[in-house]
């Protein structure tokens, strides 16, 4: 089991990645649920996240999002309706890891919440700073973008340490 302040920092740091992406962050928790299940989620009401359904239904979201975010129509990340859907991805990542650590799914939820409003602005800001300073321009920077959302969301999960 993971301390409290591991389940927070990965509640954070999932809700980071749902900001970024906010279906990626629940494909990811749900793809390494259905690969090492958790008796702690089987019987509860949300025991559904660690089926293969879920998992598969998650991925296929979460690439569609990735490709849809490369359309200039697409709003603004910190549009209210947009935003929301970040911070509402971001709670359910943040309950489910304070879940499987016996924690509080409110505070799970609240701390993954704040994770991905935090993540929404920081992703957003890098990337226009990115276009704006660099070589890199749209599309790329949303190329790059994912590519760090899937790594980030994959390392966090992994339960390994940097440099190791």
């Amino acid at each position: 089991m993971a301390s409290a302040s591991s389940a927070f920092w990965k509640s954070f740091g999932l809700g980071v990645v749902a900001g970024m992406r906010s279906m990626s962050a629940p494909a990811l928790l749900s793809s390494a649920l259905r690969r090492r299940p958790s008796g702690r989620l089987a019987h509860s009401s949300l025991g559904w996240f660690q089926s293969k359904w879920a998992a598969r239904g998650l991925k296929l979201l979460a690439g569609s999002e990735m490709l849809a975010d490369k359309l200039p129509q697409m709003p603004d990340r910190t549009a209210p309706p947009v935003l929301a859907g970040r911070v509402v991805s971001g709670a359910l990542v943040g309950a489910i890891v304070h879940k499987l650590n016996r924690g509080s799914l409110l505070s799970g939820a609240v701390v993954g919440g704040v994770g991905a409003v935090a993540g929404s602005y920081a992703a957003m800001s890098l990337r226009k700073l990115a276009d704006q300073r660099t070589d890199l321009k749209e599309p790329w920077t949303g190329v790059v973008e994912d590519v760090l959302t899937i790594v980030s969301g994959k390392a966090l999960l992994s339960g390994r340490k940097p440099g190791r």
